[in-house]
């Protein structure tokens, strides 16, 4: 089929409205929010009072769980589930793989009697035994060691997922060994929350005055995505099998014009959209936004800040249905930090703040920051943990994809800094040289004509350049990837940012116990010692400019730049000790994400040199000699000459490409990962240096791969 037909088939969609009804919204009973979730309305409706109580608080107050309601629970989850249409459940849980995982079993079985019976037990809800040995477990225990457990986390509420010809129920669980360590995502995330919740509580009686019972740490990712034709997809063996497209020539038009960022959305991808949003409500994630991102065919969602390990929960079945909606529409959702080069690229802002079981949030200014204690004690506690443990959290952000994105002119680099916004940086250093500073009062931005309301003026701009960046009421960390999930992240900025709590808390003990000191008095001391030492990490300038890479390097701040540079940080001393102290992750377990972290780099680059080889032998080289001959045919020797220097010089790089990806190092798995990225690697791209002339220059009728300009503009 002609080039110019495939896009004309790829660009018809018709909607048939079959798929959402429009409905009265003032009505409840058409809210489809969390109707396939067994969440608190639920619950009430179908537990016991004395159950309901003993559940909602271990969920609110963190208290044991009580496993003598797991009967009582399992009972109403199961005729809940039911009434829905489910006839299968499964534990839910987060591997070492990036993704969920899940293994049916019915809720049915036979009687004998030629009938069958509905069964769920609350044993069967607290724990199950899938095979652990195909998971990745960085040598905690033998491949042929399958026993593995899953354990109910009652935190996140259990879901049913629908699919035409059924419905299943999702228990979300976490996953460990059969020796205890942990072998997900899901525990050390929990434990974090509790550690930081620990330490935050300890220091709020020091300010006194509260009536806190609890502290939770919040998140709300804005997912950034692209969205394809499904027939270019299935057309790029790159896409399929990595994810990015490994060839691709730069098109004439990117987003040079700035037309697409929150442009009109297309209709079909609007529709795409909004049936995305619906399933989400109806699983109970709580989106809020959606628009055009930068780059033509990108897009984004964001949710509302949840308590972290639902809104992780969350994250990854906004991955999922994201995914499975969109091939209803004809389209793919890809999710690759980098699928196009040369265009935007895709991360997940990472909006994260701290907030009591009274509903203050610990990192809101106020209207007079300066003279809000509280919020520079919590906001110091983040700078410090930032600064000491700045490797820590580039290590965990780092990975094959993210490596082609973070430093590029449209993400941040890899040197992590604070941006505080003006205001909040002039309290500090204000604080820092013993001087008072008064904020500035509120006022209004004059719009110049009476049609338009007054706009309250904000203290600070944002900064879209910086990794990790202070934006009114919590931090945004936005070196996160869009196909990353959020456990590892929040795992590591919960449990720093506990022991910079406690290290403060600690001083400001000291400084109180002093006779005659005054609360105000220590709590600007140690705010200014901390500011003084860890202030370093706070810059208000563009992150792009290679003079602030210069101005780091004195600085003194860490630049790992690459995958292999960053991991290397799960193992070091500083971080063990903070990890086992707080009993997040021990010494075995880090290690052991370390070597699945390395073992995915090395597999993924290799996966991928395979893949850019294969391609390169069996679809573009057969182009190439094709438009020899076309040239030769047509008697014009300078196209004919130019055909063929470029294919022979393609010819060239390729052999080097094969011959170093078949001569792989048997070291230690840091030479290997060195070896992918200092010779694969650069291979990879010689190849394609010349594949993407060579698209430039065959006929299009012969080009054998959907190109940018289709791809990215094909609605």
């Amino acid at each position: 089929m002609p080039t110019r037909h495939k896009n004309l088939g790829a660009a018809q969609w018709i909607a048939d409205g079959s798929t959402i009804e429009v409905a009265d919204l003032t009505v409840p009973d058409n809210n489809p929010f969390g109707e396939n979730v067994f969440g608190p309305a639920a619950q009430r409706a179908r537990l016991p009072k004395s159950v309901y109580r003993t559940l909602q608080a271990t969920i609110e107050r963190g208290t044991e769980l009580d496993t003598s309601i797991a009967d009582a629970v399992a009972s109403a989850m199961k005729e809940w589930a039911l009434a829905k249409g489910a006839t299968h459940y499964t534990h839910w849980f987060q591997p070492l793989t990036g993704s969920t995982a899940e293994k049916h079993d019915s809720f049915y079985g036979p009687t004998g009697e030629g009938t069958s019976i509905a069964e769920f037990s609350g044993k069967e809800l607290i724990q199950a035994e899938p095979d652990a040995s195909s998971f990745p477990t960085g040598g905690i225990r033998a491949t042929f060691e399958a026993r593995g457990y899953t354990a109910w986390d009652p935190t996140s509420p259990a879901f049913i997922l629908e699919n035409p010809n059924g419905a299943t129920l999702c228990i979300p669980t976490g996953f460990m060994s059969w020796t205890g360590e942990a072998l997900d995502n899901k525990i050390p995330l929990l434990r974090s929350m509790e550690a930081l919740n620990a330490s935050a509580l300890k220091a709020l009686d020091l300010f006194g005055g509260h009536d806190a019972q609890r502290v939770f740490t919040t998140i709300g990712a804005e997912q950034e995505y692209f969205l394809i034709d499904e027939q270019y997809f299935y057309e790029r063996p790159d896409l399929i099998n990595t994810g990015r497209t490994l060839y691709g020539a730069k098109p004439p038009k990117g987003h040079e014009l700035d037309d697409h960022y929150f442009g009109s959305i297309p209709e079909r991808v609007l529709a795409c959209m909004l049936e995305t949003e619906h399933e989400l409500a109806r699983v109970g994630v709580p989106i809020k936004t959606r628009h055009n991102e930068v780059a033509p065919a990108q897009y984004e969602v964001a949710p509302i800040f949840e308590i972290s390990s639902v809104s992780a929960d969350h994250q990854h079945l906004t991955m999922q249905l994201l995914q499975s909606v969109a091939r209803r529409y004809g389209l793919v959702a890809l999710l690759h930090e980098k699928p196009f080069a040369g265009v935007n690229g895709s991360g997940k802002h990472n909006n994260w703040s701290m907030a009591t079981d009274t509903g203050q949030n610990l990192l809101e200014p106020g209207d007079t920051p300066h003279d809000n204690l509280q919020f520079l004690f919590f906001a110091a506690a983040v700078i410090r943990a930032v600064d000491k443990y700045a490797g820590l959290l580039r290590a965990s952000v780092a990975n094959a994809g993210q490596d082609h994105r973070l430093g590029a002119n449209e993400a941040p680099p890899a040197i992590i800094s604070i941006y505080l916004g003006g205001e909040i940086q002039r309290v500090f250093e204000a604080i820092a040289k013993g001087k008072a500073h008064k904020s500035t009062p509120k006022s209004f931005l004059g719009l110049g004509t009476p049609v338009l309301p007054q706009m309250p003026l904000h203290a600070g701009d944002r900064n879209r350049t910086s990794p990790f960046a202070f934006t009114g009421n919590k931090f945004e960390f936005r070196a996160v990837g869009s196909n990353q999930e959020l456990g590892m992240t929040n795992t590591v900025l919960n449990t720093i940012v506990a022991e910079s709590i406690d290290a403060m808390a600690g001083e400001l003990r000291k400084k109180m116990a002093r006779k005659g000191a005054r609360e105000e008095t220590a709590v600007v001391e140690v705010v200014r010692d901390v500011y003084l030492e860890h202030g370093r990490v706070v810059f208000a300038g563009d992150n792009y400019e290679e003079s602030w890479h210069a101005e780091a390097g004195r600085r003194g701040l860490p630049n790992l730049r690459t995958t292999p540079e960053a991991l290397p940080q799960f193992i070091t001393a500083s971080t063990v000790q903070v990890f086992t102290k707080y009993k997040v992750l021990d010494k075995r377990e880090l290690q052991a994400r370390y070597e699945v972290y390395v073992e995915q780099y090395i597999t993924k680059v290799n996966i991928e040199a395979e893949t850019a080889a294969d391609m390169a032998r069996t679809l573009i080289l057969p182009a190439a000699l094709r438009q020899i001959s076309l040239c030769e045919d047509a008697g014009i020797d300078a196209l004919t000459d130019e055909a063929r220097s470029l294919t022979e010089e393609f010819v060239t790089r390729l052999r080097v490409l094969e011959t170093v990806n078949a001569k792989h190092p048997h070291g230690t798995l840091a030479k290997h990962a060195e070896y992918m990225r200092d010779r694969v690697l650069p291979a990879m791209a010689s190849v394609r240096e010349i594949a993407d002339c060579l698209e430039r220059t065959v006929a299009d009728d012969l080009w054998p791969l959907p190109r940018y300009q289709e791809m990215l503009f094909v609605k």
